[in-house]
């Protein structure tokens, strides 16, 4: 589904990334839902069912990225709530929605210029 040699994200398909090296799945490493920003990876452990709301972006708002890019699921099942996207706008943050192999390919550009941005990304449907 995604590949880009030269990273940080260096592989995804459905439920399983490849970054820095490592292997996050189900299986392994963080998880199927990753929390990628500058300070490293974890596990997205705020996602819970296919509507994004406010508790699952405020660990990532704390951090004041410029972007905020949210990989919505390989088929874009997670929609986003009005409520969580009024409270990204409020704290001024850029908001991005993209199927999750997209929102890869962003991620990696916009960490490869330099820029603050977190990805938030929900691996399978």
């Amino acid at each position: 589904m995604f590949a880009d040699p030269k990273g940080p994200i260096t592989h995804f398909e459905w439920a399983t990334f490849t970054v820095n090296g490592q292997v996050h799945s189900p299986e392994a490493g963080v998880g199927k839902d990753i929390f990628l920003s500058p300070e490293g990876i974890s596990a997205w452990y705020e996602r819970k069912g296919h509507k994004l709301k406010r508790s699952m972006v405020r660990r990532a708002l704390a951090l004041k990225p410029e972007m905020l890019i949210i990989g919505n699921g390989v088929e874009g099942a997670l929609k986003i709530g009005k409520k969580a996207r009024k409270e990204i706008e409020d704290a001024g943050v850029k908001l991005v929605v993209l199927r999750t192999p997209e929102a890869c390919r962003v991620y990696n550009q916009l960490y490869r210029l330099g820029k603050h941005v977190i990805l938030l990304a929900h691996g399978t449907c």
